[in-house]
């Protein structure tokens, strides 16, 4: 199964967290790749939602408000796409703030552990790069990339950033069940975010598609770009088997991530339903 072409993205990054385009960008980039149907999912941030949404009715692109929440289940850092839901709801933005605030302090306690490994002034240099001036790993990542500590971005998480590296720093983030309820009381569709990249065995994989679905989560990442054929059927079967609908996301971060495109990942399995489907039902 080659990844192929479609013109429903729900999952992509703008610089609104740790993408490298802009909202405006971002947008007229998924317009030249054929997406028609896009969902803006920023890490604990809902603030590209206004530009975008501006640019994809100049261009023809249906804009679904979206979010990707942070969160933890069984000890790892699990992430849930929330799709649909009122980006406008003050409680929820209020619980973005909060999320906003652990950023921050992870941040700090980063560029502490970098400062000992020898990259002191890498907080101030990633701060740079980031929104509010909060930094997340990819800008650590590439502040270690101009400082000549790594020759890319994959080379900063595999030696520094990923989890169980020198400067990874594990964040109090809220539990898994605690995101979807956030998300559902904004009026959003809880979606598990890429299942196949958290390395879990096929039995824990499983434990945690049921957690997230006895947590009222709805639908699942079947097909993301760097799924293989594999996991996609996998997951189909899992999502099958939960009774959750099946959704499908470049996870695009921008052009430097050239193996990832806009548009562009496995075709869903027929015996899936597409979340898109949810989505217009409760539009009606």
């Amino acid at each position: 199964m080659q990844n192929q072409p479609s013109n429903i993205d729900l999952h992509v990054h703008t610089t609104a967290s740790d993408g490298e385009l802009t909202p405006v960008q971002l947008v007229a980039k998924a317009a030249d790749s054929g997406v028609s149907v896009l969902a803006v999912t920023d890490h604990d941030s809902v603030s590209a939602l206004s530009d975008a949404g501006r640019a994809c009715a100049e261009l023809g692109v249906s804009l679904i408000s979206g979010v990707e929440v942070s969160s933890r289940w069984n000890n790892m850092d699990i992430h849930v796409v929330g799709l649909g839901l009122n980006a406008g709801d003050q409680r929820f933005l209020d619980r973005l703030q909060s999320q906003m605030n652990r950023r921050s302090e992870r941040a700090q306690v980063m560029g502490q552990k970098l400062a000992k490994l020898g990259y002191p002034g890498l907080m101030e240099q990633a701060a740079m790069k980031a929104p509010q001036g909060i930094p997340a790993r990819p800008h650590f990542a590439e502040a270690l990339v101009e400082a000549g500590a790594c020759k890319d971005r994959k080379q900063a998480f595999q030696r520094y950033l990923a989890q169980s590296k020198p400067a990874y720093v594990k964040t109090d983030w809220p539990e898994i069940s605690e995101a979807v309820r956030w998300i559902r009381e904004a009026g959003g569709i809880a979606v598990l975010a890429h299942p196949g990249r958290y390395k879990l065995t096929r039995t824990k994989l499983e434990r945690l598609i049921k957690a997230f679905a006895e947590s009222g989560g709805q639908a699942l990442e079947v097909s993301v770009s760097t799924h293989g054929p594999e996991m996609v059927q996998q997951l189909a079967d899992l999502a099958l088997k939960y009774d959750l609908y099946a959704s499908q996301g470049s996870d695009y971060h921008g052009p430097s991530m050239r193996w990832v495109q806009l548009g562009k990942m496995p075709a869903l399995p027929s015996t899936c339903r597409p979340v898109l489907d949810l989505l217009e039902q409760r539009a009606r």
